[in-house]
């Protein structure tokens, strides 16, 4: 049986406040067809192309502390800095937090963007906006527009057949669907914990003592019915349903998908090296799914909210599991030869505030904070961006969250400026604000 759920990690409820924003300007950009093929030109040129391409998202839900990660200030004050030590990176001038130690020996090959700043404190409004490059019209909002996940696997579809275009591992975060695209464009979550021995992906599985033969015969019973009420479904939702039902159906029959899911497959080393935890192991099988064909893997890390405790939750858990996971992905896809190829991006909704509360930890912050990107032809080696002396707000380059999705639009060839039709008949562009970062690509 399959089963559309959507992913949730603990989180606290959130300000509905919003924080002034005190710099950045945001740009109208995007690129035309003659833009795309001299992009695309380019990327043959280098060894890639752009039909190959493929996007992983690590999506640290609830906010990560960019202060105890990316942009420690050891020089502020204690209520400031923090109980963290940088260490110094492969990448020259760049200083890392201490419990990042696999990650500081990446650093040459990632761009860390530093300045990255939204006016947005509230978790679901923050996180609709960074998984869609649109601000809600309210505080909880539900997918008001598609997320950038459904628009990619939309427009560029699987790289292999049978194979869906876009999954969420384990399962999709708030504002990851596909709004007004249709359903079968929503992802296909894996659920389950890939962390777990004998992981199995359930919408994979067969319904208990049913065959693939029999499987098909109830498909083909399920097409002759309810033929009026398809017609008279102005919708297109029971369409959009079929045409998800028809993908399921070939995934759930298909030995190259279930391959793709199968962990089991990896080397036992390659396993501990990502990590024998739900991060680590979601993070292999992202890889494996955009080596196998997926264009669009998003990996649920979420958990970050961390308004007591900060110190204890990142040094003991969080970051000893990202560190080993986002390394190791960043070192297995070069040496594979396929960094250049698939685009990985790192960001919560916002970061942490910079002054510490009274309980040790931090809460949320949007005005400036901390982004990683690698792969997909970015530079490589590029520390951009500041913030000021307490990382309160950018001291120079600031860039908005459309920004960086433009810049991913760009480098996986798909045109910000195309338009699709909302439910009220209204023509909405995939993204309307926001432009390429020139110095990262």
């Amino acid at each position: 049986m399959i089963e559309i759920t959507s992913g949730r990690y603990r989180c606290c409820d959130g300000m509905t406040r919003r924080s002034a924003l005190k710099a950045g300007v945001l740009a109208f950009g995007g690129f035309g067809l003659a833009d795309w093929m001299r992009l695309n030109a380019q990327a043959e040129s280098a060894g890639r192309s752009l039909a190959d391409m493929s996007v992983i998202l690590i999506w640290q839900g609830g906010g990560p502390s960019h202060l105890d990660m990316w942009d420690l200030k050891p020089n502020a004050p204690s209520e400031f800095r923090g109980t963290f030590n940088p260490i110094p990176s492969n990448l020259p001038g760049l200083d890392v937090g201490e419990h990042m130690p696999r990650i500081a020996r990446v650093c040459d090959k990632l761009t860390v963007l530093r300045s990255v700043t939204h006016p947005d404190s509230g978790h679901e409004s923050a996180t609709h906006f960074l998984l869609t490059g649109y601000p809600p019209t309210n505080d909880i909002p539900s997918n008001e527009v598609p997320s950038y996940g459904s628009i990619v696997g939309k427009e560029l579809g699987a790289k292999q057949p049978g194979l869906p275009a876009y999954v969420a591992v384990p399962r999709a975060p708030r504002s990851s669907a596909a709004a007004y695209l249709g359903v079968e464009h929503n992802p296909f979550e894996a659920l389950g914990d890939p962390g777990n021995e004998g992981f199995q992906v359930r919408n994979l599985a067969p319904p208990a003592n049913v065959s693939i033969e029999r499987l098909e015969h109830r498909r083909s019973l399920l097409g002759r019915i309810d033929t009026i009420r398809r017609d008279a479904d102005a919708s297109g939702t029971i369409r959009g349903m079929d045409t998800f039902a028809q993908k399921v159906f070939e995934m759930v029959t298909s030995p190259r998908v279930r391959e793709a899911f199968d962990l089991s497959k990896e080397e036992p080393r390659m396993r501990d090296r990502y990590g024998r935890n739900t991060w680590g192991q979601s993070t292999l099988l992202a890889r494996r799914l955009v080596e196998a064909g997926v264009r669009f893997v998003t990996v649920d890390m979420g958990g970050w909210d961390t308004h007591g405790n900060n110190f204890e939750t990142l040094k003991n858990s969080h970051l000893p599991k990202f560190d080993l996971a986002f390394s190791a992905l960043i070192d297995d896809l070069d040496q594979r030869g396929r960094l250049d190829n698939t685009l990985v991006l790192v960001w919560g909704e916002f970061g942490r505030t910079p002054r510490i509360n009274p309980g040790a930890g931090r809460d949320h912050w949007p005005n400036v904070f901390s982004v990683v990107m690698a792969g997909g032809g970015i530079k490589r080696g590029v520390v951009l961006g500041s913030s000021d002396g307490h990382a309160e707000y950018p001291k120079d380059r600031p860039i908005s969250p459309q920004d960086v999705l433009s810049t991913m639009y760009r480098q996986i060839g798909v045109d910000q400026e195309k338009s699709y039709v909302n439910e009220a008949n209204r023509p909405v562009q995939i993204l309307n604000l926001g432009r390429p970062i020139p110095e990262i690509v």
